[in-house]
């Protein structure tokens, strides 16, 4: 079974989301979409660079693909959220909670919003696999790129996460 190679973007002009296959043309960048089973024709957006995010090949709870810098909410608590992230993050040992190594790949880093989130080892990064998005109830509500509004966890009006994605984009 092969990996699902695929970005999604803010087209240039609209602003709303298109997936696809990234390239570039002079300096600009473009998304090619991917050919669709209906038959329609497709189609290629320019795209802002900034918000060009790889899908990380995974699917939340419910069924929706996790793609890069999406912010996920883990067990339905408004206040337990962390982003999806590729790169290089550290492997802590759990009994002395030391770093005994680094690897690069996809993983989550808490958002902190609380006292909690802020406390080691709670705010450690952990790799971003499909047994911790079912342990942890992972649900996509949105990607730092998203304005807020569209972003927010509907069940709550949490002023530390209306901070965080305006810090998520500086």
């Amino acid at each position: 079974m092969g990996r699902e190679i695929l970005f999604k973007a803010k087209g240039g002009v609209s602003g709303k989301w298109v997936e696809g296959l990234v390239f570039n043309a002079g300096n600009m960048q473009y998304i090619y979409t991917k050919p669709k089973s209906d038959g329609s024709r497709q189609e290629i957006y320019e795209v802002d660079p900034d918000t060009i995010c790889q899908y990380t090949g995974l699917m939340d709870k419910n069924g929706k693909k996790i793609w890069e810098n999406d912010i996920l909410m883990c067990h339905d608590n408004p206040v337990d959220l962390v982003k999806a992230v590729f790169g290089e993050f550290n492997v802590i040992e759990a009994k002395s909670e030391k770093v005994i190594d680094s690897v690069i790949g996809w993983h989550y880093e808490t958002i902190p919003t609380d006292a909690l989130s802020k406390c080691e080892p709670f705010c450690y990064s952990m790799p971003l696999t499909e047994d911790y998005v079912k342990l942890c109830e992972m649900k996509a509500i949105g990607n730092i790129w998203d304005k807020s509004e569209d972003a927010k966890p509907k069940e709550t009006d949490n002023i530390i996460y209306h901070d965080f994605m305006k810090k998520g984009r500086e």
